[in-house]
Order: C-alpha cells, then structure tokens, then sequence
C-alpha cells in the first residue's frame, strides 16, 4: 500500500460523516422558522436547500434533499451552526427546569397547605394571596372528591405567570 492511501478515512468513516452532517440538516429543517432565523447560517445554497426540504412533503424527496444538505455542509464551516443548535437546545433544557420548579413548588405548596403561601409570597411578592388560598383548598376538595385535577392546574398556570411577571434579576 501507498502511504496516501493509508491516510484515506474508510468508507465506513466517510459514511458515518455523511450521516451525521444529514442529521444535523435534519434537526435544522424540523425548526421553527423563529429558530432558524436564530442559526447563523452564511451559506447561500444551504439556506436555499433548508427552506426547499421544508416545503418537501414527499419522505423520498425529503431524504434525497437531507443527502443533498449534507453534501452542502461539507465544504462549510459549521462551527457557528453547531453552536446555535446548542444555544437553542440549553435554552430548551432551562425552560424544561423552571417548569419542573414551577411543578415542585405547587406540589409543596399544596402539601403544606396554608403555610405553604408564605413561600410563594417570599418568592413572589406580588402574589394574591386569597387567590393562592382559594386554589389551595379547592385542589384539596377536587382530590376527596376524586375530581380531574382541573384547581391543580389553575395553580400551576397562577404559579407561571407570577413568575413571567417577576422583574429579571
């Protein structure tokens, strides 16, 4: 063997890379157009292809344009891409924690009852707090009479426009 031909990546190497620049032209299409204005995405034709695999509703023409992306982001730099995809996906995880915070903060509340107000305010010092009673003891009826959760989730959405309303620190 000819040593530029040791150097060469295997097929299996050079199919993997495809794949994954495919992918990656994958998770750009499924995008909001919101969230695809937000991916720094300098190259011409490749903006061309993405807004053409969106329109696509063919699943044969849609692979052949994901080959055809992929080819694309060959010759780019796709640095900046990656990084946009991964600003938007912590963005997406923090969103998914503060709901989950949101959820665990009515649930102790709930648990605690009454003095489980006292928290909310603490947190949020607009808080209406015979709103936060009423809905209390109304999710305490709906559980004895074994109703749809229908107070918790009056709680929840109360809970989540405190918080959008709460100055950013």
């Amino acid at each position: 063997m000819t040593e530029p031909e040791q150097e060469r990546p295997s097929k299996t190497a050079v199919k993997k890379e495809m794949q994954a620049l495919q992918n990656l032209g994958e998770q750009l299409v499924k995008l909001s157009n919101n969230e695809l204005a937000k991916i720094p995405i300098h190259d011409e034709h490749l903006s061309e292809a993405l807004t053409t695999a969106r329109r696509l509703t063919s699943r044969e023409a849609l692979r052949r344009q994901l080959q055809y992306i992929g080819k694309l982001m060959r010759g780019i730099d796709l640095t900046e891409i990656e990084a946009g995809l991964a600003k938007r996906d912590e963005g997406q995880r923090e969103l998914a924690r503060a709901f989950h915070r949101l959820e665990e903060l009515r649930d102790d509340i709930v648990e605690q009852g009454l003095p489980g107000i006292e928290k909310v305010v603490t947190q949020f010092p607009d808080a209406d707090r015979q709103r936060l009673r009423t809905l209390i003891l109304q999710v305490g009826k709906d559980a004895k009479a074994n109703k749809p959760p229908a107070a918790k989730r009056k709680l929840f959405q109360y809970l989540k426009e405190l918080q959008e309303h709460q100055p950013k620190e």
